[in-house]
């Protein structure tokens, strides 16, 4: 059985408040990395909307529910496809507003995650924190687990969904200045602690002078780049994923004298200051 599935980043320009011209933009790129075989194609944080909004009231009439308007073009585009794509966009639901990214399939949404960390930055400012645990879904065989952006700081994030069997953690995000460090090294060392694919997805231009950084980076099980945009250019990122390589947790390096199992030799009594209210940290 091949358990080989080939994915895409797409670092790409996004304009504020343009919902229309950038799922238009996407529908492109999601044709493009559809042709050249990948099954799941990643978008950065707030491709839809844009990021930069300077209070709730502006930004909530790009928000939309999910599923919504915007989720069933693309799914329409997944279906004739057969592909599956990540998107980051403002979620309306009820009262609150997320920052959120949503799994699309050929079926329409398979999954969706609402940022739960949030810095005082851009709409995060603004938006609410999401109320969901983390979770995993599957696409065609590859189990999936969804962060945004400031997530990958607390490395607790991709833990859990690692423990709930994640072969790759997907991070559309929006790093300005100041990230590059995260770019640069967060990356690989999500991937390498947990045995597992990490695509980090960044968005690139500028938006009411805030300078995106790109530096969109996949990689494998031990940390390793496999494929990266090491620039502030639009570009798409192809990587193969083997899932067997993130399942199999118990690396054998030298029979009998060097092996390493980050799973197994975990110690979770030894870390529960980690868990612990802020009033007792």
């Amino acid at each position: 059985m091949n358990s080989t599935t080939r994915i895409a980043g797409v670092q790409i320009d996004i304009e504020l408040g343009q919902p229309e011209q950038n799922l238009a933009n996407m529908f492109g790129s999601l044709e493009e990395t559809a042709k050249r075989g990948a099954k799941l194609t990643i978008f950065p944080e707030c491709a839809l909307t844009g990021y930069c909004f300077n209070s709730r009231e502006e930004a909530l009439p790009f928000a939309e529910t999910i599923p919504g308007p915007s989720c069933d073009k693309l799914a329409e585009t997944c279906g004739r496809r057969g592909v599956f794509a990540v998107m980051g966009m403002l979620e309306a639901a009820g009262d609150k507003l997320f920052n959120a990214c949503v799994l699309i399939g050929p079926g329409g949404v398979v999954g969706t995650y609402r940022k739960i960390h949030l810095p005082y930055l851009g709409i995060d400012r603004f938006t609410d924190p999401g109320d969901r645990p983390f979770a995993v879904h599957d696409v065609n065989g590859t189990r999936v687990g969804m962060n945004i952006c400031y997530d990958s700081a607390f490395p607790e994030s991709a833990r859990v969904m690692a423990l709930e069997g994640a072969d790759l953690i997907v991070l559309p995000t929006n790093f300005p200045p100041g990230g590059q460090c995260m770019a640069e090294h967060m990356v690989n060392t999500r991937a390498m602690e947990n045995n597992i694919y990490y695509a980090c997805i960044n968005r690139v231009g500028t938006e009411r002078g805030f300078h995106f950084i790109g530096k969109s980076k996949i990689c494998d099980p031990t940390g390793r780049a496999v494929a990266e945009a090491a620039h502030t250019n639009e570009a798409i990122l192809y990587a193969d994923l083997d899932v067997e390589r993130a399942r199999t947790k118990r690396i054998v390096r030298v029979p009998d004298k060097h092996i390493i199992d980050r799973f197994k030799d975990r110690r979770p009594k030894m870390y529960q200051r980690v868990t612990a209210p802020k009033s007792q940290s």
